[in-house]
């Protein structure tokens, strides 16, 4: 792995343009569930039953709940590690972007600014009826409705079975395509459309990196992967970049 690193390290420092791509491993470092495997349970509901537009609209008391109690869970959360080493890239390479499928908020409480939420936000909150949304940190009631027309709000979140928010996924392409190198962090790299951006990746020439805690289907395809925590392998690899 020393080796890969250095190697990292050192492609990273010559002035390229970076995409990195986060998802939910980086987030579990900081305590946010996964919501896979036994974490997917909650009050014997599948999460992905839940995070449907139909499921809201036959139970939308429900489906708050689930999403006020991750509200209240992830706000107890803090970033850790590879959040705060994030910042710090982009903060030292002058090209970068940050493409998360989080909805926690956590990279944007860290500080990341070049910042794109693929998925929305746990945060966010949008009318089923007018154009208005807000981010909203505060406690909210069972069923929150919209101070504009009095119909109800939801989560601003991508629920399974709804598009991206239009430019978002066209955004995301357009970096990737201009990236020189491509970072895949935290993520099993099982879910469309993010799990084929390597690809899009070194198909216009760009280095590919993996770190995750464990290797996923696209290992086999990265330049490069690093095999452990995000908190343990981003730090090295931002410290000393600059000098």
């Amino acid at each position: 792995m020393q080796g890969n690193m250095e190697m990292i390290k050192a492609i990273l420092a010559g002035g390229k343009k970076v995409v990195a791509l986060t998802g939910a491993g980086i987030s579990a470092e900081s305590g946010v569930p996964t919501f896979r495997g036994r974490e997917g349970l909650w009050k014997n509901h599948h999460a992905e039953d839940l995070a449907r537009p139909d499921a809201f609209e036959a139970k939308p008391e429900l489906v708050w709940e689930f999403y006020n109690w991750r509200r209240d869970l992830v706000k107890k959360c803090e970033p850790n590690p590879a959040h705060l080493a994030l910042v710090e890239l982009e903060l030292q390479l002058p090209n970068f972007l940050l493409i998360t499928q989080n909805v926690d908020g956590l990279h944007a409480k860290a500080g990341s600014r070049k910042l794109l939420e693929m998925h929305g936000s746990l945060w966010r909150l949008k009318c089923t009826t007018c154009t208005h949304a807000r981010e909203d940190f505060s406690e909210l009631p069972e069923l929150p409705e919209c101070p504009v027309c009095g119909h109800l709000l939801r989560p601003g979140v991508v629920w399974f079975g709804e598009p991206l928010v239009p430019g978002v996924l066209k955004l995301a392409i357009s970096q990737i395509a201009a990236a020189d190198v491509f970072l895949s962090i935290g993520t099993s790299n099982m879910v469309q459309p993010a799990a084929s951006f390597y690809q899009l990746a070194k198909d216009h020439g760009a280095v590919t990196v993996e770190i995750n805690l464990e290797p996923t289907p696209n290992t086999g395809f990265m330049d490069f992967a690093l095999h452990g925590k995000a908190a343990d392998i981003l730090p090295k690899l931002v410290t000393g970049l600059s000098e």
